[in-house]
């Protein structure tokens, strides 16, 4: 398990069983009790992005928890901290099954990363209420989110300006 900068952002790597027919793996045990901070499952979802698209930025008010578990493809998967300027980035790949907690009091969003299209399935402790939903939403580009750290890192170039999603990964 690795923890993040954000308090309650984790990822846990998921075990692979390989034999000769492919693999299994367990995907979230409920006795996961340091990486689930004893909170249940209470609904699965399923999201498939084409390459290339963003789905953020959006936070849950009132407790809820994601798990993202991409399947396919690549992501990039990130939570604003909008009180401390903090942020958590993880690229998470269908090719090494990561499990990426992210508590719904941060502003949290993906981009597909990868040149095929991403299936993230993702595990959520409150049921969505399609009468009063859990969503508080910002603009995919909005300019206020300005990081002052990236994973614990205030000299990464990305700090102290405009989040760019399609920002080149190279230096």
């Amino acid at each position: 398990m690795k923890k993040y900068a954000l308090k309650g952002v984790k990822t846990y790597e998921i075990k692979i069983l390989p034999d000769e027919r492919g693999f299994f793996a367990e995907a979230l045990r409920q006795d996961w009790k340091e990486f689930l901070e004893n909170e249940q499952v209470t609904q699965i979802n399923i999201s498939y992005s084409y390459p290339n698209i963003v789905r953020a930025w959006h936070k849950h008010m009132r407790g809820q928890i994601d798990h993202f578990l991409v399947l396919k493809g690549a992501m990039k998967i990130c939570a604003y901290d909008e009180e401390t300027g903090k942020m958590a980035e993880v690229i998470a790949t269908g090719k090494k099954p990561t499990v990426v907690r992210i508590p719904g009091k941060y502003l949290h969003g993906t981009k597909t990363v990868s040149n095929e299209p991403s299936l993230l399935v993702y595990f959520v402790n409150r049921l969505y209420d399609y009468q009063n939903p859990d969503e508080h939403r910002r603009p995919w580009n909005d300019q206020t989110i300005i990081p002052t750290e990236i994973n614990g890192k205030k000299g990464d170039p990305r700090v102290g300006k405009p989040w760019d999603w399609f920002r080149p990964p190279h230096k």
